[in-house]
């Protein structure tokens, strides 16, 4: 007997309600650690994705394009395609049913609630590399790599890198035309959405995606968006100053052959016109720009596929215009993403930061101590601890007693500007971070040696004034010869080099 669709339509429904109870019994349970969250998200996700291929199965069903479903119902009802009643269309069904038990007789009803079960057990394997830390932190070395060695790019190091990969606007715009920025933006979109994949599976991107769009037309229409200005207008002509060559500095054509073919033949390509021959066609090419609008040019000048159909009175948008608005999309999404992961690229500028002030040693110490936590917390996941004085926790997982908390003073708070003005509570710790990593980083800033002398100093302004007096201490014991130097003239009076230096210039010695 094969199934019937209103019989597929009935298993569907019930397949969509059996994966929403799973969904809901899975996030009833709250994971004890944020490794434990994110494999839960992946298992809610993967439910989601499944309910959505079940969904159109059922769309496609009640649109009924060849009919079959209707045919059906109206078979139930005894309104047959050979025209005999409901009784005989009853019973060559009954018979029908039947004949397939005869022919199956071990069959059994199969229970799929083991099935649905193991979803909530199942943990899709997440790959992340060992520099983002199970999603914590994001990983852009090798797209440092390749924005050092780039033209647009600068010879930085990787923490400045970390703050300008989310700024696009502050690419020079002549540097935005070329093959290599397009490409380098799009490995970098790609990483970032794959990884925003990776760490929240439960936001939907092409939907942040798609509200995007109206929001850069506007801005784009009206010349808004940071970083391009006013480069494109709305029927797609190019303004002058869009050229990489400012015609204002050029009166002949002689004059604007010393640029040279190349720098031509690039203007040429930005305006969508032909960019081939001499040096002297080139020239008079983009010197007819000049004093010429481009809609009144003639369409032989423009080179093949881009001098299109008239709209507007103007051309249609040179493919190279195109190519604009498409990498400023790609950049107002890398932007979005950006913000979506503020946090997430704080921590990895304040983890490369920290790796950069410790040793291999205390790496090694904090990626173990790292490690002991996380079995901790899976370990204690169902025990519920009562801390109402939101005391610190001691070495066994538990508040700590309080009348240690008050022999300790960990309820005292220190602030410390050198560290951004950090928080520390407690005298040990505030005693101790003067060795430590953010202490140091800050420091290095400043550009103070972090001795001993600067022990209990947490303002910058004392921290600059003492430096300045160290300075100056130092100075005084140094030897000048200029001011301790002595020189004696004929007549036996002693002077230091300096003066006896300027008197004998002036004759009078």
């Amino acid at each position: 007997m094969s199934s019937t669709l209103l019989e597929v339509t009935r298993a569907s429904h019930e397949e969509i309600e059996r994966l929403e109870r799973v969904i809901v019994k899975d996030l009833q349970t709250e994971p004890a650690t944020n490794k434990d969250r994110l494999y839960q998200s992946h298992r809610v996700r993967n439910v989601i994705e499944r309910i959505i291929d079940t969904t159109h199965r059922l769309v496609d069903i009640y649109e009924d394009k060849d009919g079959a479903r209707k045919d059906e119902i109206a078979a139930l009802g005894g309104q047959t395609a050979t025209g005999s009643n409901m009784y005989s269309a009853f019973y060559d069904r009954l018979k029908e049913i039947r004949e397939y038990h005869r022919r199956n007789l071990g069959a059994r009803v199969v229970d799929t609630s083991d099935e649905y079960e193991q979803l909530l057990k199942h943990e899709q394997p997440i790959t992340f590399s060992g520099e983002e830390g199970h999603g914590r932190y994001l990983d852009l070395h090798v797209l440092h790599g390749e924005y050092i060695n780039l033209k647009f790019g600068e010879p930085i190091e990787y923490t400045a890198y970390l703050e300008v990969f989310s700024k696009p606007q502050l690419i020079p715009r002549k540097q935005k035309s070329t093959r290599q920025y397009m490409e380098y933006l799009e490995k970098l979109l790609e990483y970032l959405v794959y990884f925003f994949q990776r760490t929240q599976p439960l936001q939907d991107i092409e939907k942040i995606f798609s509200k995007l769009v109206g929001e850069f037309e506007e801005q784009w229409t009206n010349g808004k968006f940071e970083g391009w200005g006013n480069d494109y207008q709305e029927n797609g002509s190019a303004p002058m100053d869009h050229t990489v060559i400012d015609l204002d500095y050029y009166n002949t054509v002689e004059e604007l052959k010393e640029v040279g073919p190349d720098k031509l033949k690039e203007a040429l390509a930005a305006l969508g016109l032909k960019s081939g021959g001499t040096i002297q066609q080139r020239a008079e090419r983009l010197f007819l720009t000049k004093h010429t609008p481009l809609e009144n040019l003639d369409k032989n000048h423009f080179a093949k596929g881009t001098q299109g159909s008239r709209q507007n009175g103007g051309i249609a948008l040179p493919q190279v215009n195109r190519d604009a608005k498409d990498v400023a999309f790609m950049e107002a999404k890398l932007r979005k993403l950006c913000d979506l992961m503020e946090e997430t690229i704080v921590l990895t500028k304040e983890n490369v930061e920290k790796k950069q002030a410790q040793t291999y040693g205390e790496r090694e110490a904090e990626r173990e101590e790292e490690e002991e936590q996380a079995e901790l917390e899976s370990d204690d996941e169902d025990q519920q601890i009562y801390n109402p004085l939101k005391l610190p926790m001691g070495w066994d997982g538990k508040p700590i007693p309080y009348w240690l908390y008050k022999l300790h003073g960990l309820g005292q708070e220190f602030k410390c500007e050198i560290c951004g003005n950090h928080s520390y509570w407690g005298r040990r710790a505030y005693e101790r971070h003067f060795k430590e990593w953010r202490h140091q980083h800050g420091m290095r800033c400043l550009g103070i040696p972090n001795t001993k002398n600067f022990n209990e100093i947490t303002s910058i302004e004392e921290a600059k004034q003492l430096w300045e007096r160290i300075q100056e201490k130092q100075g005084v014991n140094k030897w000048r010869p200029d001011l301790e130097e002595e020189y004696e003239d004929q007549e036996g009076n002693i002077y230091n080099k300096k003066t006896y230096t300027d008197l004998q210039r002036q004759g009078l010695i």
